[in-house]
């Protein structure tokens, strides 16, 4: 999306049909409402309504030496434990029960939905925890979604003086990776529920947290809670898409590909098959294909100039200057819209392949590890959808934005495999896996208190 008018009003795009590859770009949509507690009461509902955004406004600090603590855990793939120690402990503090679903190699890998992989998964682990009546149900089951971990600093050269885990406060902002992504989720998460608690209340239905594994490589964490039988009647996830509901996802395909060539002198090179160039002209094909997906594109995602993205994320090959490389490997991420199946994008992904290398000596393979999913929508008019949008409404005085994005989260997952109906909805963010990723800290708040108010529409209170 192109970022709002410098005249745009706060909140300008309330209520709107949005785009975004993340970020909702504007800040101003958090700004110039006053205190994000004082919502003018109405009636009896209006005051409980006051009564919620001011116990939740009181979590305040809370959420944000939580959200601290957590981004200065480096919870990289394969360090998830640092930040779910954090996590474990906050549930505690707010008087509830943690309890840990460990990842299962075996049960994923036998479920036709997972994620393919090849690295360890053994000690890691979700934290789960579920507030519930003591008896009887008189409103609709929730889970709060978030996952703990965070993609590499990298390059840390362009951090300057930042340390990427040093959680900076600057004026509004905190600064740090996983600061936006999504760490900023869960402590609103936990905040929401901290202040409800306060007010001795009780959900009608179970309302489950949950503080996932392995979001920014597979969703294989959330497919483990959904294995392990944690459901419900709808679920949140609290990415920072800021001031929106998302209800409209791509899939997302991760796949390498392995060149075989010819290695000689660099001298005879005329006599071999460079297996790094080769892997050019594989670049350039799936290129082709990735053009040929973005010719026209189907609603919502007609709203995008360029909504099926490829990123040539890895490349290995070679070992000597003066050696023409035998082998070269590269690693790609490519989306398909929600209608694609995975074997059909599979299909395209190695007939480009096929078409680049027909003409060489030695042997091209496409090999596939992590991310295959496929992607996700949900009604506009969806209750879950319009009972936020209500409850946001009641918080900020205008509608939030709906959303399309061309990112994947475990919405995928959670409506997909579980069919649980899902959105996503967090506070505002920038540069999320890039260089100085931020996220602005009123928005935390103002999150945390749009859920409580769900909380109370959705699950009721008693």
């Amino acid at each position: 999306m192109e970022p709002l008018p410098e005249e745009a009003p706060p909140g300008a795009y309330g209520g709107s049909r949005l785009t975004t590859g993340f970020d909702i770009p504007d800040a101003r949509a958090f700004a110039g409402r006053g205190d994000l507690a004082t919502a003018e009461p109405e009636g009896d509902a209006g005051a409980l309504d006051g009564e919620i955004l001011q116990a939740i406004a009181d979590q305040a600090s809370w959420m944000t030496d939580l959200l601290a603590d957590l981004v200065r855990a480096p919870t990289t793939l394969g360090n998830e434990e640092s930040g779910q120690k954090v996590i474990e402990q906050a549930l505690l503090d707010i008087g509830m029960d943690p309890v840990d679903v460990p990842l299962d190699a075996d049960q994923l890998r036998a479920h036709p939905l997972a994620a393919p992989f090849d690295w360890d998964v053994s000690g890691k682990r979700n934290v789960v925890s579920t507030w519930a009546p003591d008896e009887g149900s008189g409103g609709r089951s929730l889970i709060l979604n978030g996952h703990i971990d965070v993609v590499s600093p990298e390059p840390l050269g362009q951090w300057g003086a930042d340390d990427p885990f040093g959680a900076r406060r600057e004026d509004e902002w905190m600064i740090g990776r996983g600061a936006a992504d999504m760490k900023c989720g869960l402590a609103a998460i936990l905040g929401a529920v901290k202040g409800l608690r306060s007010l001795g209340v009780v959900p009608g239905a179970p309302l489950t947290i949950e503080s996932v594994v392995e979001e920014e490589c597979s969703g294989n964490g959330t497919l483990q809670t959904v294995l392990a039988g944690y459901t419900a009647d709808a679920a949140v996830i609290a990415e920072p898409f800021g001031a929106a509901i998302t209800t409209s996802q791509v899939g997302v395909l991760w796949f390498s590909v392995r060149i075989t060539g010819v290695p000689g002198h660099a001298a005879e090179g005329q006599h071999a098959t460079n297996a790094i160039e080769k892997s050019l002209a594989v670049i350039g094909a799936l290129r082709s294909l990735e053009a040929d997906l973005n010719a026209v594109p189907p609603a919502p995602y007609d709203l995008f100039t360029h909504p099926i993205n490829l990123n040539v994320g890895t490349i290995s090959g070679g070992d000597w200057a003066s050696t023409v490389p035998g082998e070269c490997e590269t690693g790609y991420r490519i989306a398909m819209y929600p209608h694609m199946s995975i074997e059909e994008l599979k299909g395209r992904v190695e007939a480009a392949v096929t078409e680049a290398t027909s003409d060489q000596p030695g042997a091209a393979e496409v090999r596939y590890n992590g991310f295959s999913s496929n992607g996700y929508e949900i009604a506009d008019d969806h209750p879950l959808v319009t009972t936020l949008a209500h409850s946001f409404a009641t918080q900020s005085g205008a509608p939030p934005a709906l959303v399309s994005t061309t990112g994947t989260t475990d919405a995928a997952v959670l409506g997909n495999v579980a069919s649980i109906p899902t959105v996503c909805f967090g506070p505002y963010a920038e540069s999320a896996h890039g260089v100085g990723e931020r996220v602005y800290l009123p928005s935390v708040m103002q999150t945390a208190q749009v859920l409580g108010l769900f909380v109370r529409d959705w699950c009721g209170l008693r």
